[in-house]
């Protein structure tokens, strides 16, 4: 089962990096496969209660690889980590089928370490769903969920669950638009739509611009009725339409 597992993962890093010319150069140059070959073992170890020898043989791997996955983390098939230095996979962390991770990525945990007992074997990293990707010097922080088939684009600090199918950007994370669900099994290299990501902040700030516009065009209309009433001599008129002109432009002034 265990060297089936690693024939899966060897293939699945020739399916989703270009760069991999042959199933020798991934076993031999590539670190985030080495590290997979290191957890595999190292996790048989730790459900069997060797609890020790199985964190040392993580410790050497992280040693060798700048990799460190937790040998009480579930990982299914076909995990891809692309270049892979700085990856940090927590002990309780969930990880499905056909995910792919970047380097710099943490799947880790946010609980407070004054009542370690308290915490132990209680579910404290996330989980990430089949077919998500979490781009470069991403933080998946918590026992939270990443959906099948989301995607978590570079940099980003995700601390609440991310739906299936989206694509979350920003520290915090945001959602920033829904996949196409004809293309949401795509492969997006780092997370990241090559249509682009539109982002919700400052599409906000876009809103209030037009309506900041929209009322001082409005105090303008209404200052020059003003000057007209003036001018015509209805002074009540005019005393009411400077009003309403210096209501508009306080309310305009407003953050």
């Amino acid at each position: 089962m265990i060297f089936k597992r690693l024939r899966e993962d060897l293939d699945a890093f020739m399916a989703r990096d270009p760069a991999a010319r042959s199933r020798l150069e991934v076993v031999l140059c590539y670190p985030g496969y080495h590290a997979l070959l290191f957890y595999r073992i190292s996790h048989k170890l730790w459900v069997r209660r060797w609890h020790l020898v199985a964190r040392m043989l993580s410790q050497l791997a992280r040693l060798l690889t700048q990799i460190e996955i937790h040998p009480g983390a579930r990982i299914g098939r076909r995990l891809v980590i692309d270049h892979g230095c700085g990856v940090v996979i927590g002990e309780t962390a969930e990880i499905g089928d056909d995910v792919t991770l970047y380097h710099g990525v943490t799947l880790g945990g946010i609980a407070p370490s004054v009542d370690s007992d308290a915490q132990r074997d209680r579910k404290r990293h996330p989980t990430v769903a089949d077919g998500a990707i979490v781009g470069a010097g991403a933080h998946v922080l918590g026992p939270i969920t990443v959906g099948a088939s989301a995607r978590v684009g570079s940099n980003a600090v995700v601390t609440r669950d991310v739906p299936a199918g989206v694509t979350a950007v920003g520290i915090p994370a945001r959602v920033v638009m829904p996949q196409d669900k004809g293309r949401a099994k795509e492969f997006a290299a780092y997370g990241t739509p090559s249509e682009g990501l539109p982002d919700p902040l400052a599409r906000t700030i876009d809103n209030l611009r037009g309506q900041i516009a929209h009322l001082l065009d409005r105090v303008e209309e209404l200052e020059n009725r003003a000057k007209g009433a003036e001018g015509s001599g209805s002074e009540t008129e005019g005393v009411q339409a400077a009003q309403s002109a210096r209501t508009f432009r306080r309310q305009g002034e407003k953050p």
